[in-house]
């Protein structure tokens, strides 16, 4: 009989991380800029400024490359870096193995917050990790949110 791993980890990105030229910022730079004005021209000056910030945040968090981190998939619940998610806390999940991102793993959890966890799996533990979830949680037919595949398609 083969005996079934008790634990699955692995490192990834924390994110997809789409490399973006010099294009794409100087159109973000000139979009951010027509909106501050338009503010400014309107007499928001509040409104000017939190356009601005929120701007320069987008710009800082374009050009940063993601962190790797490890994960792990175990007899007691799912880790995300040091958090562990607990199949108590979580609902269901599905493997996408037909992303061209790679196979991802997609957990449906109790929060509130963030109730879809979408996370890159190896693709020679796509099985072991299935083994191990199927024990734990219900299999369903999840998928990413629209709105997150648009922004994937701009870029972010």
């Amino acid at each position: 009989m083969e005996q079934k791993p008790r634990s699955i980890t692995w490192e990834a990105p924390e994110h997809h991380h789409v490399e973006k030229g010099n294009d794409w910022f100087f159109a973000l730079v000139v979009i951010v800029l027509a909106f501050v004005i338009v503010a400014i021209l309107f007499d928001n000056s509040l409104f000017a400024l939190l356009i601005g910030l929120a701007g320069g945040a987008l710009f800082v968090s374009a050009a940063k490359r993601p962190a790797i981190i490890p994960y792990a998939v175990t007899l007691r619940g799912v880790r995300v870096d040091d958090r562990v998610y607990p199949y108590s806390t979580l609902e269901s999940y599905r493997i996408e193995e037909e992303d061209p991102r790679g196979p991802q793993l997609l957990l449906k959890s109790e929060r509130k917050l963030m109730p879809l966890m979408v996370m890159p799996i190896p693709a020679d533990h796509v099985d072991d990790i299935d083994d191990l979830l199927k024990e734990n949680l219900l299999e369903e037919d999840l998928e990413e949110p629209l709105f997150i595949k648009i922004l994937e398609l701009f870029g972010f």
